[in-house]
Protein backbone atom coordinates (compact mmCIF):
# COMPACT_ATOMS: atom_id res chain seq x y z
CA UNK A 1 0.00 0.00 0.00
CA UNK A 2 1.48 3.01 -1.31
CA UNK A 3 1.06 6.45 0.69
CA UNK A 4 1.52 9.87 0.29
CA UNK A 5 0.64 12.84 2.87
CA UNK A 6 -3.19 13.10 2.84
CA UNK A 7 -5.22 16.15 1.17
CA UNK A 8 -6.82 18.76 3.09
CA UNK A 9 -10.47 20.33 3.29
CA UNK A 10 -9.15 23.31 1.54
CA UNK A 11 -7.80 21.53 -1.70
CA UNK A 12 -11.43 19.88 -2.30
CA UNK A 13 -12.87 23.33 -1.56
CA UNK A 14 -10.55 24.60 -4.69
CA UNK A 15 -11.71 21.51 -6.63
CA UNK A 16 -14.88 20.99 -6.11
CA UNK A 17 -15.97 22.59 -9.76
CA UNK A 18 -13.25 20.73 -11.44
CA UNK A 19 -14.24 17.33 -9.65
CA UNK A 20 -18.39 17.80 -10.43
CA UNK A 21 -18.09 18.56 -14.20
CA UNK A 22 -16.01 15.26 -14.38
CA UNK A 23 -19.81 13.30 -13.21
CA UNK A 24 -21.99 16.21 -14.62
CA UNK A 25 -20.01 16.09 -17.77
CA UNK A 26 -19.51 19.91 -18.42
CA UNK A 27 -16.64 20.02 -20.03
CA UNK A 28 -16.12 21.07 -23.79
CA UNK A 29 -15.62 18.34 -26.16
CA UNK A 30 -12.09 17.49 -26.16
CA UNK A 31 -12.56 17.25 -22.30
CA UNK A 32 -15.44 15.27 -22.45
CA UNK A 33 -13.96 13.00 -24.56
CA UNK A 34 -10.54 12.75 -22.49
CA UNK A 35 -12.75 11.70 -19.42
CA UNK A 36 -14.52 9.20 -21.23
CA UNK A 37 -11.21 7.10 -22.04
CA UNK A 38 -9.29 8.22 -19.26
CA UNK A 39 -11.68 8.35 -16.78
CA UNK A 40 -13.92 4.94 -17.94
CA UNK A 41 -14.17 3.52 -14.89
CA UNK A 42 -15.59 6.10 -12.81
CA UNK A 43 -18.88 5.77 -14.96
CA UNK A 44 -18.19 2.16 -14.45
CA UNK A 45 -18.14 2.35 -10.51
CA UNK A 46 -21.36 4.39 -10.89
CA UNK A 47 -23.02 1.49 -12.37
CA UNK A 48 -21.58 -0.79 -10.32
CA UNK A 49 -22.87 0.99 -7.00
CA UNK A 50 -25.84 1.61 -8.12
CA UNK A 51 -26.51 -2.61 -9.22
CA UNK A 52 -24.41 -3.99 -5.59
CA UNK A 53 -27.04 -1.37 -3.59
CA UNK A 54 -29.90 -3.23 -4.59
CA UNK A 55 -32.62 -3.43 -3.09
CA UNK A 56 -32.20 0.72 -2.82
CA UNK A 57 -35.98 1.72 -2.24
CA UNK A 58 -37.11 1.89 1.77
CA UNK A 59 -34.19 1.30 3.10
CA UNK A 60 -31.48 3.33 4.28
CA UNK A 61 -27.93 4.83 3.09
CA UNK A 62 -25.01 6.59 4.33
CA UNK A 63 -22.28 8.28 1.29
CA UNK A 64 -19.03 8.58 3.03
CA UNK A 65 -16.94 11.30 1.15
CA UNK A 66 -20.19 12.42 -0.64
CA UNK A 67 -18.40 14.98 -3.00
CA UNK A 68 -20.87 16.63 -4.93
CA UNK A 69 -23.44 14.39 -4.19
CA UNK A 70 -23.77 12.10 -7.57
CA UNK A 71 -24.22 8.92 -6.15
CA UNK A 72 -26.19 9.90 -3.28
CA UNK A 73 -29.10 12.15 -4.95
CA UNK A 74 -29.08 8.87 -7.54
CA UNK A 75 -29.55 6.91 -4.39
CA UNK A 76 -32.86 9.15 -3.24
CA UNK A 77 -34.31 9.70 -6.86
CA UNK A 78 -34.38 5.53 -6.74
CA UNK A 79 -36.55 5.74 -3.57
CA UNK A 80 -33.83 5.10 -0.72
CA UNK A 81 -35.88 5.87 2.60
CA UNK A 82 -32.87 8.21 3.79
CA UNK A 83 -29.25 9.28 2.50
CA UNK A 84 -26.94 10.76 4.35
CA UNK A 85 -24.08 12.27 2.95
CA UNK A 86 -20.77 13.33 4.55
CA UNK A 87 -17.93 15.24 3.33
CA UNK A 88 -15.29 17.63 4.70
CA UNK A 89 -15.25 19.90 2.20
CA UNK A 90 -17.95 23.23 2.75
CA UNK A 91 -17.93 23.67 -0.50
CA UNK A 92 -19.11 20.46 -1.38
CA UNK A 93 -21.56 19.88 1.16
CA UNK A 94 -23.09 23.46 0.02
CA UNK A 95 -23.65 21.81 -3.39
CA UNK A 96 -25.31 18.99 -2.16
CA UNK A 97 -27.74 20.82 -0.36
CA UNK A 98 -28.92 23.26 -3.17
CA UNK A 99 -29.23 20.20 -5.64
CA UNK A 100 -31.21 18.26 -3.00
CA UNK A 101 -33.30 21.57 -2.29
CA UNK A 102 -34.11 21.99 -6.25
CA UNK A 103 -35.25 18.48 -6.77
CA UNK A 104 -37.31 18.20 -3.72
CA UNK A 105 -35.10 15.12 -2.50
CA UNK A 106 -36.48 15.34 1.66
CA UNK A 107 -35.09 12.07 1.98
CA UNK A 108 -31.62 13.29 2.26
CA UNK A 109 -29.07 14.71 4.65
CA UNK A 110 -25.94 16.46 3.81
CA UNK A 111 -23.31 16.90 6.83
CA UNK A 112 -19.58 18.42 6.95
CA UNK A 113 -18.08 15.79 8.97
CA UNK A 114 -15.31 13.47 8.54
CA UNK A 115 -16.10 9.48 8.80
CA UNK A 116 -14.49 8.85 11.97
CA UNK A 117 -16.39 12.16 13.78
CA UNK A 118 -19.56 10.93 12.86
CA UNK A 119 -22.02 9.77 15.16
CA UNK A 120 -25.47 8.85 14.29
CA UNK A 121 -28.61 7.05 16.07
CA UNK A 122 -29.44 4.18 13.98
CA UNK A 123 -27.36 2.10 11.61
CA UNK A 124 -27.71 2.39 8.05
CA UNK A 125 -28.70 -0.51 5.68
CA UNK A 126 -25.75 0.40 3.70
CA UNK A 127 -22.97 2.10 3.34
CA UNK A 128 -20.40 3.31 0.03
CA UNK A 129 -17.27 5.07 0.11
CA UNK A 130 -16.39 5.79 -3.75
CA UNK A 131 -13.44 7.53 -3.98
CA UNK A 132 -13.05 7.73 -0.23
CA UNK A 133 -10.00 5.34 0.11
CA UNK A 134 -7.96 7.57 -2.42
CA UNK A 135 -7.45 10.12 -0.26
CA UNK A 136 -8.18 8.57 3.47
CA UNK A 137 -4.51 8.03 5.62
CA UNK A 138 -6.09 5.17 7.57
CA UNK A 139 -8.52 3.13 5.49
CA UNK A 140 -7.94 0.57 8.55
CA UNK A 141 -9.93 3.00 11.22
CA UNK A 142 -12.21 4.02 8.35
CA UNK A 143 -13.10 0.85 7.44
CA UNK A 144 -14.23 -0.04 11.03
CA UNK A 145 -15.84 2.95 11.41
CA UNK A 146 -18.49 2.37 8.31
CA UNK A 147 -18.81 -1.33 9.91
CA UNK A 148 -20.38 0.02 12.85
CA UNK A 149 -22.86 1.83 11.29
CA UNK A 150 -23.72 -0.51 8.56
CA UNK A 151 -26.63 -3.43 9.20
CA UNK A 152 -25.83 -5.32 5.15
CA UNK A 153 -22.67 -4.15 3.48
CA UNK A 154 -20.26 -1.46 2.63
CA UNK A 155 -19.59 -0.91 -1.46
CA UNK A 156 -15.96 0.73 -1.68
CA UNK A 157 -13.83 1.56 -4.52
CA UNK A 158 -9.97 1.56 -3.90
CA UNK A 159 -7.45 2.63 -6.34
CA UNK A 160 -5.11 -0.07 -8.32
CA UNK A 161 -1.45 0.27 -6.93
CA UNK A 162 1.24 -0.20 -9.79
CA UNK A 163 -0.29 1.17 -13.05
CA UNK A 164 0.51 3.73 -15.23
CA UNK A 165 -1.85 6.00 -14.19
CA UNK A 166 -0.99 5.91 -10.32
CA UNK A 167 2.24 7.24 -10.91
CA UNK A 168 0.96 9.85 -13.56
CA UNK A 169 -2.15 10.52 -10.59
CA UNK A 170 0.44 10.67 -7.57
CA UNK A 171 2.51 13.50 -9.39
CA UNK A 172 0.01 15.07 -10.50
CA UNK A 173 -1.94 15.81 -7.25
CA UNK A 174 1.23 16.39 -5.77
CA UNK A 175 1.85 19.09 -7.25
CA UNK A 176 -1.30 20.82 -6.22
CA UNK A 177 -1.00 19.37 -3.09
CA UNK A 178 -2.74 16.49 -2.27
CA UNK A 179 -1.68 13.51 -1.57
CA UNK A 180 -3.19 9.98 -2.75
CA UNK A 181 -3.34 6.26 -1.74
CA UNK A 182 -2.81 3.17 -3.75
CA UNK A 183 -3.69 -0.47 -2.85
CA UNK A 184 -2.70 -4.17 -4.31
CA UNK A 185 -5.77 -6.40 -4.21
CA UNK A 186 -4.16 -8.30 -1.37
CA UNK A 187 -3.70 -4.86 0.68
CA UNK A 188 -7.75 -4.81 0.08
CA UNK A 189 -8.13 -8.55 1.27
CA UNK A 190 -6.68 -7.40 4.37
CA UNK A 191 -7.92 -4.10 4.96
CA UNK A 192 -11.25 -5.86 5.04
CA UNK A 193 -10.24 -8.95 6.89
CA UNK A 194 -9.00 -6.95 9.63
CA UNK A 195 -12.11 -4.65 10.23
CA UNK A 196 -14.39 -7.74 10.47
CA UNK A 197 -15.60 -7.67 7.37
CA UNK A 198 -16.37 -10.76 4.38
CA UNK A 199 -15.59 -10.06 1.12
CA UNK A 200 -18.91 -10.93 -1.24
CA UNK A 201 -17.91 -9.07 -4.64
CA UNK A 202 -14.89 -7.64 -6.25
CA UNK A 203 -14.50 -6.29 -9.61
CA UNK A 204 -11.29 -4.79 -10.95
CA UNK A 205 -12.81 -1.84 -13.28
CA UNK A 206 -10.06 -0.74 -15.53
CA UNK A 207 -7.83 1.14 -12.68
CA UNK A 208 -10.14 0.79 -9.33
CA UNK A 209 -10.95 -2.53 -7.70
CA UNK A 210 -14.91 -2.23 -6.59
CA UNK A 211 -15.80 -4.23 -3.55
CA UNK A 212 -18.74 -5.14 -1.38
CA UNK A 213 -18.18 -6.36 1.56
CA UNK A 214 -20.37 -7.74 4.83
CA UNK A 215 -21.51 -8.70 7.39
CA UNK A 216 -19.42 -7.86 10.42
CA UNK A 217 -18.40 -10.57 12.29
CA UNK A 218 -19.69 -10.60 15.54
CA UNK A 219 -21.84 -6.96 15.10
CA UNK A 220 -25.33 -8.01 16.98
Amino acid sequence: MKKTRPSPPEYWNRAAAEFDAIYARKKNRAGGWLDSVLRKDMFQRFEYTMEASRPIEGRTFLDAGCGTGHYALALARRRAAKVVGLDFSDVMVGICKERAARENLGNTEFLRSDILDFEGAEPFDVAIAIGLFDYTKDPAAVLGKLGSRTRDKIIASFPRAGTARALIRKARLATRGCGVFFYARRDVETLMADAGLKIIAMKTLGQLFCVTAGPVSGRP
